[in-house]
């Protein structure tokens, strides 16, 4: 009981001591604030809208989010934004066929193609996991919803993922064929395992 007696008390008569020092010290802080605002003359300067030069929007397209792809219509030709950087990779491995007949192929020019198609086929990869995830998540939400509205808003939203994720397997798979089909370009050309790292 005196254990419990004295640790109520110390706690307590700290407390007392401490509590006129911190008021005396923020009153103290309080008078010279007030003393310091009464020394500074007022010399700043209010900006207006007519004081910050105007900025002219530059023409750069805007990079689209994933989730404003997922619910952009397909274009003309039928291709998502995944598929057509799929057909990007294909044709710059193409042009890079056709050029490499101009340009020297060291190690760099090797080195430089295989960084670039795995960088593409990792960045499609990556995304093609957070589409399935998506995927999921909407499934789950819609086997879980009993309002029929709500389910029929959220089947939409899943079948518009489920073909986004479909044309992005087959935009992955093609990327994959092209750095196979570099692999073997290098092989045969005899290109060094080291410059392909």
């Amino acid at each position: 009981m005196r254990l419990c007696l004295s640790a109520l008390l110390v706690p307590l008569i700290l407390a007392s001591f401490w509590m006129p020092v911190r008021a005396q010290s923020l009153g103290d802080l309080a008078k010279r604030e007030a003393e310091r605002r009464k020394n500074v003359k007022d010399d700043g300067k209010v900006l207006t809208n007519k004081d910050v030069p105007r900025v002219v929007p530059s023409e750069a397209p805007a990079v689209p989010s994933p989730a404003t792809e997922l619910s952009k219509a397909p274009s003309d030709a039928g291709k998502t934004s995944a598929a057509a950087s799929a057909d990007k990779a294909v044709d710059a491995t193409q042009t890079d066929a056709k050029d490499a007949v101009e340009a020297p192929k060291d190690q760099k020019y090797w080195s430089e193609r295989q960084r670039l198609l795995h960088e593409q086929l990792d960045r499609d990869e990556l995304y093609l996991q957070a589409l399935q995830t998506r995927v999921n998540v909407l499934t789950t939400d819609f086997v879980n919803r009993d309002d029929p509205a709500q389910r029929s808003v959220i089947g939409v939203e899943r079948q518009k993922a489920l073909e986004e994720l479909t044309r992005l397997s087959v935009a992955v798979s093609a990327q994959k064929t092209a750095v196979t089909d570099f692999e073997e370009e290098a092989r045969r050309a005899g290109v060094p395992p080291g410059w392909l790292r």
